[in-house]
């Protein structure tokens, strides 16, 4: 059960409070000098906000707070892992009195051990950085009240008080890579190297697709999305076997990938073809390949997620919101003042439009450009959704759960316009949208 699930919009909370508290000492003051026979205003009680807050100062942190994530993986080299230590990073640079602390490959027999030699060393917030190995974290929550832990969701939704879930809404950013992958293709033929079938997986693919699909309909293009799975999240000779397989026997000229090695851009790159990134802007942080090559990347801000678990432990609340599920409308402000939301396009150390590559733009109409920087906007202000927007309609393959099978090809699941619920999003959208092809 989904306890406080997070609002996708969120009110800018702290200017709120601060004109009700300001408008309520003006009106004392103004009491305490009126005549005596004057009756006094009454101040009317400020209205409930029920939206929590997005915090875009750091509070104060008078004692010392440890981070710790337990990374599934090697952080060198990878995406994921390595976009979660850069927020650790981030973190501990914004609050001086916060730490951070990791250990990197972990299982799930060793979650818990780990986990709790690092509470013994005075962890306050425990995090699992992916979902099979941070359900073990559940099973010793109540034996540590005093502790925040944390696991990512694929798409499992269990929580207690103080076991809390988490992902952002990469789908945003994917949508705008879309588009872009979707102007860029001469041969109209865009691969995908792929993990496993997971709502994960499947939901982050469909905001790509749906990009793409747009792309193609503003420009009138056929084109084709082939999505060929690897098995794991890092096997960088399969990943690479398969990069291979989409450029030379179904004609790709875009690649992208849902896996976590850098062999899919490798691959790109000798073949000369375009690639787009996940999770980390590869060029800017990692200096993998260059503009040449990568059209563009999505940039995941675990630490928006992690600084609003921090603000809440910091409050002391014990009761803390138990689903994040934050998008481009959620932000931080970093240690050197810029402002980071939850995702982005990003590549080279540059956002939004500027992401796009110098050598990429202009094989990319301006009405595409346009629409890129629209959509984005509008994303961030919490205004449009491209899942709100689209229509749902099954393509029959996804992954069949063991109380929702995947619809049956054509089946409209949701209508465009109708705002599908976190919980589903998270936890029941098993299908690949319709037109793509899932190679065996």
């Amino acid at each position: 059960m989904i306890s406080k699930l997070l609002p996708k919009k969120h009110g800018a909370l702290l200017r709120v409070i601060g004109l009700v508290v300001i408008t309520a000492l003006m009106v004392l003051g103004t009491t305490m000098c009126a005549p005596a026979a004057e009756e006094p205003p009454v101040v009317e009680e400020p209205p409930v906000v029920e939206e929590p807050p997005v915090v875009e100062e750091p509070p104060v942190v008078e004692e010392g707070v440890t981070l710790a994530i337990e990374h599934f993986s090697v952080i060198e080299g990878t995406t994921w892992s390595g976009a979660h230590d850069r927020a650790g990073k981030r973190i501990a640079e914004v609050y001086p009195n916060v730490d951070y602390v990791f250990r990197e490959e972990v299982g799930p027999d060793l979650t818990n051990p780990y986990a709790e030699e690092m509470i013994a060393d005075g962890a306050d917030i425990v995090i699992g950085n992916a979902e099979f190995m941070g359900m073990p974290l559940k099973d010793i929550a109540d034996k540590y009240p005093e502790v925040y832990f944390g696991s990512i969701i694929a798409s499992d939704l269990s929580t207690k008080r103080n076991f809390i879930r988490l992902f952002p809404r990469q789908y945003q950013a994917l949508y705008l890579e879309g588009l872009i992958a979707g102007a860029l293709t001469e041969t109209g033929n865009i691969g995908i190297v792929s993990a496993f079938p997971s709502v994960q997986v499947i939901r982050r693919q469909n905001g790509f697709i749906l990009g793409v699909q747009d792309a193609a309909a503003l420009l009138d293009k056929d084109v084709n999305i082939y999505v060929k799975y690897v098995g794991d999240w890092y096997l960088p000779t399969e990943e690479r076997d398969i990069a291979e397989t989409l450029i030379t026997q179904y004609d790709v000229d875009v690649l992208t990938q849902q896996t976590d090695s850098g062999s899919p851009l490798d691959v790109a790159a000798e073949q000369g073809i375009w690639f787009v990134g996940k999770d980390m802007d590869i060029v800017g942080f990692y200096g993998w390949s260059d503009t040449d090559t990568v059209a563009v990347s999505f940039d995941t801000r675990w630490e928006v997620l992690y600084n609003y678990m921090l603000s809440e432990f910091l409050a002391g609340e014990e009761n803390p919101t138990t689903v994040l599920y934050l998008g481009m409308e959620s932000f931080m402000v970093l240690a050197d003042g810029s402002e980071a939301p939850t995702v982005d396009i990003m590549n080279d150390n540059k956002v939004g439009v500027d992401a796009i590559s110098p050598a990429a733009l202009p094989f990319i109409p301006d009405e595409i450009v346009d629409l890129v920087e629209k959509t984005r906007a509008d994303m961030m202000l919490g205004t449009w959704d491209p899942f709100t927007e689209h229509a749902f309609v099954s393509n029959g393959t996804g992954l069949d759960l063991a109380d929702t099978p995947v619809p049956a090809a054509g089946t409209e699941v949701k209508a465009a316009g109708e705002e599908p619920t976190d919980e589903w999003l998270l936890s029941q959208f098993n299908f690949d949208v319709e037109g793509v092809t899932i190679l065996e």
